[in-house]
């Protein structure tokens, strides 16, 4: 059962020059929820993540975080980033640091915490996402799939309220994606509040509260997975279906 509004979307815009890329956006994300975002390339799916974060400044409308405008920049903004996780598609982890080392320094330079007193979460979120005996490597001695499990726990460490996964499985090798689902599934059972983009439609079925089809920018369809993937309301998403669906 998931709790309160915890992000909402009234009419959110955006444009890159001439090209609007989100258009009259409106959409609430509740405490414990998981939200998956499908839709084709260009529909305007990692730009709705990356504006819930404030990577990305919106055009037009508002985002609120438990009620609060998102700030626009300084230690607010610090805070916010602190508080909405992203995991990204390409790990972005710092190459010359160790495993630890990555998952220790947001709760350190953000959090204001200690070595001592951030270490132990760390090991135990390594451990959450089954990379505990790697922790003294870089991430070029991981594989794919290990190093987006340190980018999760890293996301973790911070106490987020809302983790933002944007296609978090495409840059991975097929055998590896499952082992990268699996530690999202047990999230989302946790109780995680999640807004996931992906094009893995048996995450969406099995994982999902919510999944949200986009098309051109904007919200075409919402529903539950029963919903989305067995009675499909609008064309766009019967012809998004039928082409993802058949491989």
């Amino acid at each position: 059962m998931t709790g309160p509004v915890l992000v909402g979307l009234r009419g959110v815009g955006k444009s890159y020059g001439s090209v609007e890329v989100l258009r009259d956006i409106n959409l609430d994300i509740h405490h414990g929820e998981v939200v998956v975002v499908l839709g084709p390339s260009g529909s305007g799916k990692s730009t709705l993540c990356r504006c819930i974060n404030r990577l990305e400044r919106v055009d037009a409308g508002t985002i609120t975080l438990d009620g609060r405008p998102l700030p626009a920049e300084g230690r607010e903004l610090a805070r916010l980033r602190a508080d909405v996780g992203m995991v990204f598609q390409s790990f972005n982890l710092f190459a010359h640091r160790s495993v630890l080392e990555n998952v220790l320094l947001g709760p350190m330079r953000v959090r204001g915490l200690s070595r001592r007193e951030a270490e132990p979460t760390a090991r135990r979120l390594l451990d959450r996402v089954g990379v505990a005996d790697q922790a003294d490597k870089l991430p070029a001695e991981l594989s794919g799939g290990q190093q987006q499990r340190v980018a999760i726990a890293r996301a973790l460490a911070m106490g987020p309220k809302l983790v933002l996964f944007d296609e978090p499985t495409s840059a991975l090798d097929p055998e590896m994606v499952h082992e990268v689902l699996d530690v999202m599934t047990t999230l989302a059972r946790e109780g995680t509040t999640m807004v996931v983009v992906t094009h893995e439609m048996g995450f969406a079925r099995r994982a999902a509260h919510r999944v949200v089809f986009m098309s051109e920018g904007r919200i075409a369809e919402e529903g539950t997975p029963e919903e989305f993937f067995d009675h499909t309301a609008t064309d766009r998403a019967r012809d998004f279906l039928s082409k993802v669906l058949q491989h």
